[in-house]
């Protein structure tokens, strides 16, 4: 899976004759192939593709990327000098580069290299890699079930005295052996008074009765990821934490209700926020109620109350309201949801109604 021709194809309207992908996930998106951190750089120009790497990579590369030329650097041959040629071969002037990935020292090493002009063009690539095509789709379903089956699993062995920690490292197990290449990210697993923490670290707490425990987790499928969160009770719930648990399930009901092609990601945002304010938990919602989702976990489009643009058909979000009382407990419920014409579509299956174990 690569998007060559989709990146070549968008180059004239940014007045561009080339785009330099530099950044390991765009050039994923690109071309399909990953390589790790700064170990590859992929050029698209108007009529020709190129993919560089050196030796550690070039077998891979010339197995996986298609529709490219593949060069490999070596001494006294570094990307500065093989990209300058393939811009020549080309006659690339104006070059787009990602100046919301690259570092001041790259920016400087490949402007003195490169006889072009450096256009910034980050927008180009997060527009594209914004609508998701079939081919990406079904990569985050799949990633999404590998989370939910360790879900699964992880649900019958949670019990008082199993640590944060423990969970945290069994999910990540799990989704390993269940097919996922790699983390979306490291695991949030929180439980009792650190529930108030959204973006907690799992610690050695033992799990105890009558506590919440919410694990936020996801993973990589074919370079495209997955995210979800589920927040269970263990023993019993009181009437606190069942009034909680129901406020942030009707608010997430409520996002995902607003959730359309249209909408901007204020609209979706506030109809989730205006469920929690009406319960009185308002001030406790600290985050927005969703992100983009695909080959990185954050990316555009945002539901969130600073976004006043439509949401597009075919883009991915995740749909996450929480509450969080400082040094007492914290519930969020994560499915991912892809917007379409008429609505949403929900591409997580895991049951989210009250779970006490």
């Amino acid at each position: 899976m690569n998007h060559f021709h989709k990146i070549a194809a968008r180059l004239a309207d940014h007045g561009l004759d080339a785009m330099l992908l530099t950044g390991e996930a765009n050039r994923l998106y690109g071309s399909g192939f990953h390589s790790a951190g700064t170990d590859g750089v992929a050029l698209v120009t108007r009529k020709q593709n190129y993919y560089f790497t050196d030796a550690r990579y070039t077998e891979a590369a010339e197995r996986h990327v298609q529709d490219a030329v593949i060069r490999e650097v070596g001494h006294g041959r570094g990307y500065g000098a093989l990209i300058s040629e393939a811009l020549v071969e080309q006659s690339a002037k104006a070059v787009g580069f990602e100046d919301a990935y690259m570092t001041v020292q790259d920016y400087e090493r490949y402007r003195k290299a490169l006889s072009c002009q450096l256009v910034p063009a980050s927008q180009l690539l997060w527009d594209l890699r914004m609508v998701k095509d079939q081919e990406e789709l079904e990569a985050m379903i799949a990633a999404q079930r590998i989370a939910e089956r360790a879900l699964a699993d992880i649900l019958k062995g949670l019990r008082p005295g199993v640590t944060e920690k423990e969970i945290a490292a069994r999910l990540q197990y799990l989704m390993l052996h269940y097919g996922a290449s790699d983390m979306s990210f490291d695991p949030i697993v929180v439980s009792g008074a650190n529930g108030s923490l959204p973006h907690g670290v799992p610690s050695e707490k033992a799990i105890q009765r009558g506590e919440f425990v919410t694990m936020d987790f996801g993973c990589i499928y074919n370079g495209y990821c997955s995210d979800m969160t589920r927040t269970v009770a263990v023993g019993f719930a009181t009437e606190e934490m069942r009034t909680v648990y129901g406020t942030v399930l009707a608010a997430q009901q409520a996002g995902i209700a607003a959730a359309k092609a249209g909408a901007t990601g204020r609209e979706v945002d506030g109809a989730a926020r205006a469920v929690i304010d009406d319960a009185g938990y308002g001030k406790y919602f600290t985050h927005s109620f969703g992100h983009g989702v695909g080959v990185e976990i954050h990316e555009t489009p945002n539901a969130s109350p600073m976004n006043e643009q439509p949401l597009p058909a075919g883009a991915v979000i995740s749909a996450e309201p929480g509450i969080y009382l400082p040094g007492r407990l914290g519930v969020r419920i994560e499915d991912v949801i892809l917007i379409t014409e008429d609505g949403c579509r929900d591409i997580t299956q895991a049951p989210k109604e009250l779970l006490i174990l």
